[in-house]
């Protein structure tokens, strides 16, 4: 008799263990949870660098603009 396919509720069931990687529905939910505060961070302060570099252009840009119009 040839194996039966497993049915689709059980494969999924297979998945999702697989994807939570031991860990339990509640502790998987409370890891997404940190990771996404840890980016929130992270583009806290890449918005934060990018802004300094933006006013450090701006300002050589106007520096620049000055030199050529005579105003220096």
């Amino acid at each position: 008799m040839p194996e039966q396919d497993p049915t689709p509720d059980a494969e999924a069931e297979r998945m999702l263990a697989a994807a939570l990687g031991g860990m339990t529905p509640r502790e998987a939910l409370i890891q997404s949870s940190l990771e996404e505060d840890a980016k929130v961070e992270e583009r806290k302060a890449a918005i934060a660098r990018n802004r300094e570099r933006a006013l450090k252009l701006l300002e050589a840009l106007e520096k620049a603009q000055d030199k050529t119009s005579g105003k220096a």
